[in-house]
């Protein structure tokens, strides 16, 4: 049957094997599954979830029972005062635009304390000039690198102390990066540290990736707001659309008023149908989130043992579900991304090329064989085409369809 997949026999041998080797870690995954899970059937089960929230608003979005759950258990779930779980986010780099000019007045400071953001925040901050960014609006940016993976706890006091910040913004995930995701722990510590010098800082945590892959949530460990995307982590595969954002009640209240309009807030905004899949797709999340994971320590161990180099490595603890291939030249990343490509169930005939992407300043290639489009929670793979060539493989429905996508990138290495 492999065969018919374009996988021999020699491969499916080489990546048993390997598979082997990893079963340790792919138990502890099941032991974080089972644990988010019951935290996400507690969620539902005391918010009384009903077929009848399944049930859309149109128009204004008066009174919409479903919606108001879904944000409720995703407080629960957080343990956060408040949330925004809305379809009208159209993206997570939306929901992240949204909550920045909903936090941030003109004079204020933003401070990145996990180096510079993803790409697509280039135009949102003015790093890249827009006349309509942060920038124009008059607010200023700041960052901090990192160092060694870590913050740079010390300048980051120093800088608190010279300086009033409005919103400290932290990345947990590695976006076109070589760094290692952000832990909870180094959340907490830094969190702790931020609030001792600056209590009136606003921690804003961009989540995306990240959500489910351990037991804590960063409201949980110190963190005042927290935004993510549904068509990542969170929305399990169903969730066509959205994102959300979680945390204090009053900072809630201000995304809110963005979103839609000073003074109507969280009260409009209609789920136009939404409400059934954003609630299959948390319910399923644990489970995909679990499964992305083990077909990333396998992509990893399997990578690895072909001479390549990978982060994190497959023993190593992960805070994302982001794999790193570091494949050192353009050739082997158009290669490898085209490998993922023809291992999806959508457009597997499809081949990816290279080419420009709005909010990138680099050449973007990208494997998304995916029933919702953009999704990361499906099996896919991207990158930037610039030195070292790193694909960022992400994402799977189920741990067998990640196991065939690592078994026909074996198959594309060993052409090149």
């Amino acid at each position: 049957m492999l065969e018919q997949l374009g996988i021999s026999p020699k491969t499916e041998q080489f990546v048993n094997q390997q598979e082997q080797e990893i079963q340790q870690v792919l138990c502890e995954i099941d032991h974080v599954c089972n644990y988010n899970s019951m935290k996400v059937l507690t969620a539902f089960q005391k918010n009384r979830v009903s077929e009848s929230d399944f049930a859309g608003t149109t128009g204004y979005g008066y009174n919409d029972v479903g919606r108001d759950k879904i944000e409720q258990i995703f407080s629960d779930i957080f343990g956060s005062e408040d949330s925004l779980v809305r379809n009208q986010f159209i993206s997570g780099t939306h929901a992240l635009t949204v909550t920045l000019f909903g936090l941030l007045r003109p004079g204020d400071v933003l401070l990145s304390i996990s180096g510079k953001p993803y790409d697509t925040l280039d135009e949102v901050i003015g790093i890249t000039e827009n006349a309509s960014s942060l920038k124009s609006f008059g607010v200023r940016y700041q960052q901090i690198d990192l160092v060694d993976g870590d913050f740079d706890y010390e300048q980051i006091a120093k800088f608190l102390q010279q300086e009033k910040v409005k919103v400290i913004e932290i990345q947990r995930s590695i976006g076109y990066s070589t760094r290692t995701a952000i832990s909870i722990e180094q959340v907490q510590k830094v969190c702790q540290l931020i609030k001792q010098v600056s209590p009136e800082t606003i921690i804003m945590i961009d989540n995306c990736y990240c959500e489910f892959v351990g037991t804590m949530e960063p409201i949980q460990v110190g963190a005042d707001i927290v935004v993510g995307s549904l068509i990542k982590n969170l929305g399990g595969g169903i969730a066509s659309n959205g994102a959300y954002v979680t945390g204090r009640k009053d900072l809630v209240h201000l995304v809110a008023e963005r979103l839609t309009a000073p003074g109507e807030g969280k009260d409009v905004g209609p789920s136009l149908g939404a409400n059934r899949s954003i609630l299959q797709g948390l319910y399923l999340a644990p489970s995909v989130v679990a499964a992305s994971l083990k077909t990333a320590v396998l992509m990893s161990k399997v990578m690895e043992s072909l001479g390549y180099i990978v982060r994190p490595r497959w023993n190593e603890k992960r805070s994302d579900i982001v794999e790193q291939i570091e494949l050192g030249n353009p050739d082997r990343l158009i290669h490898f991304v085209q490998s993922i490509q023809a291992s999806a169930a959508i457009d597997a005939d499809a081949l990816p090329i290279p080419d420009d992407m709005p909010g990138y300043t680099s050449q973007i290639i990208m494997a998304s064989g995916s029933f919702t489009q953009g999704s990361s929670i499906e099996v896919s793979c991207d990158g930037p085409l610039r030195d070292p060539y790193v694909a960022y493989f992400q994402g799977s429905l189920t741990y067998s369809y990640g196991k065939i996508a690592v078994m026909k990138a074996v198959e594309q290495m060993k052409k090149n």
